[in-house]
């Protein structure tokens, strides 16, 4: 049985795309030398890798018991390379972070600030995920540090308390809703909606939510930032949902009222998750330290 990082990039990549054409062009690959690479791979381990169909590419059992591996095995390589890349007097190391919305706009900026500012030579490759891919892509080691709201399920991995926060709905000063001092998301589908980016974790969550009712929400304007929501929604053009932090710091300066959501999920107690912080590189476990003792002084 023989095969080569070279092989499991390429079939990571394969299966990321669902083609070998595009996975092959991650890979900087020939698609011939990249098909011959999978066949060789399924005569080597003596089954097929990769159910082919006219959409595309899925792994079969096999197929997805070799992705997690190659995961493993390509992220240990990977750390190997950063960790002994400090002693060539380069990057100490990159950090994989994956958060929801709400706590990459609000917390992660001032926290990963801070930490960076005491660690010149490590790199943060931060990205924004729904809480429960971050969960799924933390127990398959893609990334060392997860940001997830508290309501998903991350019983396999170990967990701290990062922040709470809440999301709330903001109306402008004039709206019917703005006497109200809370509201349930059903009430706010009437509404139109201003929203976040459709790619956005956030607004994929809230457009979920809709969907489990039963009702689309009605998107009128959609933005890059909470702040500008509340901007947007000063003017009267629709209703937002944004975080507690973000409305607080708003309705200093903006004609905006705030209102309660109701339903349980608008509670937001964030958490810091990773699969074995015994286990992680040691810039990766003084970032998750960094931010337990930046929590643990918000809490004070």
């Amino acid at each position: 049985m023989r095969f080569d990082m070279t092989d499991l990039s390429l079939f990571r990549h394969v299966v990321d795309a669902g083609s070998i054409t595009r996975g092959a062009e991650r890979a900087n690959l020939a698609l011939a030398a990249a098909s011959a690479r999978i066949r060789n791979m399924e005569l080597a381990f003596g089954t097929g890798l990769l159910i082919r169909g006219r959409q595309g590419v899925t792994p079969t059992q096999a197929g997805r018991t070799l992705l997690q591996h190659a995961r493993i095995i390509l992220d240990q390589s990977a750390r190997l390379r950063e960790d002994l890349g400090a002693y060539a007097g380069g990057v100490a190391g990159q950090i994989r972070l994956l958060s929801n919305t709400n706590a990459l706009t609000e917390f992660l900026p001032e926290v990963l600030s801070s930490f960076l500012a005491e660690h010149p030579h490590v790199s943060v490759d931060l990205e924004e995920r729904l809480s429960e891919e971050i969960v799924a892509l933390i127990a398959e080691g893609v990334a060392d540090i997860g940001i997830v709201a508290g309501t998903v399920d991350a019983k396999r991995l170990a967990r701290y308390p990062f922040r709470r926060d809440r999301f709330v709905l903001v109306v402008a000063q004039d709206h019917p809703l703005a006497k109200r001092a809370d509201i349930a998301f059903e009430e706010i589908l009437d509404h139109d909606f201003i929203g976040l980016e459709r790619q956005s974790a956030a607004q994929r969550f809230f457009a979920d939510k809709a969907s489990r009712i039963g009702r689309p929400l009605r998107l009128r304007v959609q933005l890059r930032s909470f702040e500008t929501v509340c901007r947007v929604v000063e003017f009267g053009v629709g209703v937002g949902i944004v975080p507690r932090s973000t409305a607080l710091r708003t309705v200093k300066t903006m004609a905006i009222r705030v209102l309660d959501i109701k339903d349980d999920w608008a509670v937001r107690d964030l958490t810091i998750c990773v699969r074995d912080i015994n286990a992680m590189a040691p810039f990766a476990r003084q970032l998750v330290e960094h931010m337990r003792d930046k929590t643990a002084k918000s809490a004070a």
